[in-house]
């Protein structure tokens, strides 16, 4: 068995090759997109061995996820092909100053009717850890139901849960029931990933100390603060220290940055560090 397990909803990302509006762009370049996924291709890459749950639309946008995640090494024994349901996808602005705009298509998508009988052919004998972000889990009922079972099983048999907020408040019916689910989840794993601008929403404060007290007093061991360019904020009941930050010189791949903390974070526990 492999030594992490993910689960999430991969989508097919396109990306406008020239500036302007989403509306007067005719042409665009094909990649593949999601937090959880991002974290796998990390990891592998940093030699660790992955397993990532989803279920993808049997159509072209659900074959080349799967061949992608093939070519990356990623265990896909429990990627399934859905053929009621289809895969999602984003289009997104290229831009020079500010955010870009992204819009998603993933509603009703075959990755959001992942339910708990789908987690009851996972097998997580072996498994080390599970990492865990509030996006899956705001897919749907059924995809919140399948992240408790997943959370319940791993804590079970004893496997280290790292988790990444990753607040996606479009996919929440509303911000109380985001803010709930979120707090609640971040109580049953041991790493606790918040940036300071989701502390605001989560709990009304961007003071580091206060964000990590809050969590820790949840029940987790370990909470990582990002803190933008100023790096982390790493506080457990023992100690606490800032991480200084660091500039990246060059893009390699679509991997993000708050993506590339969590390998990060999850590869340095592995390592003890």
């Amino acid at each position: 068995m492999n030594e992490v397990i993910t689960i999430g909803e991969p989508m097919v990302l396109f990306v406008a090759d020239t500036l302007g509006n989403l509306e007067d762009i005719d042409h665009y370049t094909k990649f593949l997109a999601g937090a959880e996924v991002n974290v796998c291709i990390g990891l592998r890459r940093l030699s660790h061995t992955v397993s990532y749950i989803t279920s993808l639309g049997n159509e072209p946008f659900g074959r080349y996820i799967n061949k992608f995640l093939n070519n990356e090494g990623i265990n896909t024994d429990y990627v399934k092909f859905n053929p009621n349901f289809p895969t999602g996808f984003q289009i997104k602005e290229k831009t020079d100053a500010g955010d870009p705009l992204v819009v998603s298509f993933r509603k009703g998508s075959a990755a959001a009717h992942i339910d708990k009988e789908y987690i009851d052919g996972v097998d997580l004998e072996g498994v080390k850890h599970l990492h865990i972000t509030g996006i899956f889990p705001a897919l749907s009922d059924t995809s919140k139901e399948a992240a408790y079972e997943l959370i319940r099983r791993a804590k079970e048999k004893g496997i280290r849960i790292s988790f990444d907020p990753n607040l996606r408040p479009k996919l929440w019916k509303s911000k109380d029931e985001m803010i709930s689910v979120i707090n609640d989840l971040a109580s049953k794993a041991d790493i606790v990933l918040p940036g300071v601008e989701e502390g605001k929403i989560l709990l009304g404060s961007d003071d580091p100390e206060t964000i990590a007290d809050f969590y820790l007093n949840l029940g987790s061991k370990i909470v990582i603060i990002k803190t933008g360019s100023k790096g982390a904020f790493v506080k457990t009941k023992e100690e606490s220290y800032n991480v200084p930050g660091f500039k990246v010189e060059k893009v390699v791949d679509t991997v993000g940055a708050g993506d590339g903390f969590a390998v990060g974070v999850i590869s340095g526990a592995f390592r003890g560090t």
